[in-house]
């Protein structure tokens, strides 16, 4: 799985009848540092995501796995929003950090 961030929204409307009723998101990849790789993904999703969120992506064929996404032409699909990462028992992202400096910056 990838650790990405979403960054924007697909509209389309000619698209595969597969496709129908699937909320494309893009996704920009995410590093150890959770800092941006560059890499850019339109995930379909299936667990309700948002704009800025952290977010699970799998990819290839188990992208087809979830119940959003069973026999749909796929290959990424987000399948997780993050809450807490951690690496060698310290964290690197949480969630509840991040929204409330995003709040109080909005305040300003």
């Amino acid at each position: 799985m990838i650790l990405g961030q979403v960054v924007g929204t697909v509209v389309s409307t000619r698209k595969d009848s597969g496709l129908s009723g699937l909320k494309l998101l893009v996704v920009r990849e995410l590093d150890d540092a959770m800092k941006p790789t560059g890499h850019l993904v339109v995930s379909a999703d299936a667990v309700g995501a948002g704009r800025d969120e952290v977010v699970l992506v799998a990819a290839g064929s188990s992208a087809r796995l979830t119940e959003a996404t069973k026999d749909k032409p796929v290959d990424s699909v987000i399948v997780g929003i993050v809450d807490l990462v951690q690496e060698h028992g310290k964290s690197v992202y949480d969630k509840s950090v991040h929204q409330q400096s995003a709040t109080s910056g909005a305040a300003s």
